[in-house]
């Protein structure tokens, strides 16, 4: 029987912690290691894809707390490769080069590149993260949308990523592309057609993460099942829809946390993920890595949601039977 999967925690929602403190926490919450960010204070990827001694001073801190790292999560420069000339990137790449789009996205690129070195060389297998959309915009077909427009956006994801794909190829890493708005594959069917697109690209497949898909009303556990020989890494992340006849889906541009929105991320067992479900799909088909908790609740206190989110994963993680319930009955 297999042993109980890794629980990790996602660094980003924590980048403004350093590395030490941050992972003095986790380990004091009972998280086996960190999906580590490669932003904020807690790895800088191009210095680590070229940088030995630095590498060794990550697995050092790592080392001394009793965590490993098996991911590395990449969503704010990866963002940035597929997106374009949006003032928002500001936010995520270096203040020098802000307002420049062909800057940004070099950026993006270059860091992607190097994140799967920087991966293999900490003895993570994948790096999770976006691929960004230049047809985001046209999510709603109006004006009218035409398929060549789409289908143009699609191509544009593959050549962008393929030179990137190149180098996780090389360093045997895959790339975990997190279903999200925003990105190029947003739910079930544009899932669909962007793993069609990259039928051919092996090293790339899906960060699975059930709250996205849960406000849109797609069933986490069906969507795991029909794409699970795609998807490379898990995310435990929960989510409530709390839809009251005045609020809506698409939340009125209002912030995350505010309670007239039509749904909010919850932390782990508080919202409406059914997550006994999504054990039974990955027992099913022997997913053996880690369960990711991405913690994000803007109506609690971190620390308290963390370490119990941990304590719910312990939980609903159950092991498969080895054993068929009707063998004991026969004579």
């Amino acid at each position: 029987m297999r042993e109980a999967r890794l629980v990790t925690l996602m660094s980003c929602q924590w980048a403004d912690m350093d590395l030490d403190t941050l992972c003095g926490k986790a380990a004091d919450m009972g998280y086996d290691g960190i999906e580590l960010a490669i932003w904020g204070n807690h790895l800088d990827p191009l210095r680590a894809a070229e940088d030995d001694a630095y590498v060794e001073e990550i697995k050092a801190i790592f080392r001394k707390h009793g965590l490993i790292v098996k991911a590395l999560c990449a969503h704010v420069p990866s963002q940035c490769v597929g997106d374009y000339n949006d003032p928002r990137l500001n936010n995520f790449a270096p203040a020098e080069l802000a307002d420049n789009p062909d800057g940004i996205r070099a950026w993006a690129v270059k860091t992607m590149k190097a994140s799967a070195i920087a991966a293999r060389k900490l003895g993570a297998y994948c790096v999770t993260g976006f691929v960004g959309s230049t047809i985001w915009k046209y999510m709603y077909s109006f004006p009218q949308t035409t398929e060549e427009m789409i289908e143009r956006g699609f191509q544009e994801i593959y050549d962008l990523w393929c030179p990137i794909l190149d180098i996780f190829r090389e360093n045997g890493i895959k790339y975990c592309l997190e279903v999200h708005p925003a990105e190029i594959a947003f739910d079930y069917y544009t899932t669909k057609r962007l793993l069609e697109k990259f039928k051919d690209r092996p090293e790339f497949g899906l960060n699975f993460d059930p709250s996205h898909l849960q406000w849109q009303g797609i069933t986490p556990h069906i969507f795991l099942e029909d794409f699970i020989d795609r998807v490379y890494h898990v995310h435990m992340k929960d989510c409530a829809v709390t839809l009251n006849g005045r609020n809506g889906i698409l939340c009125s541009h209002i912030d995350f946390g505010d309670l007239r929105r039509g749904w909010n991320f919850r932390s782990l067992g508080h919202g409406d993920v059914n997550f006994e479900e999504i054990i039974r799909v990955l027992n099913a088909y022997n997913y053996d890595g880690p369960l990711s908790v991405e913690w994000e609740d803007s109506g609690m206190d971190r620390e308290y949601g963390a370490r119990e989110a941990c304590e719910f994963v312990r939980r609903i993680d159950f092991k498969p039977s080895d054993i068929k319930f009707d063998a004991a009955i026969k004579s």
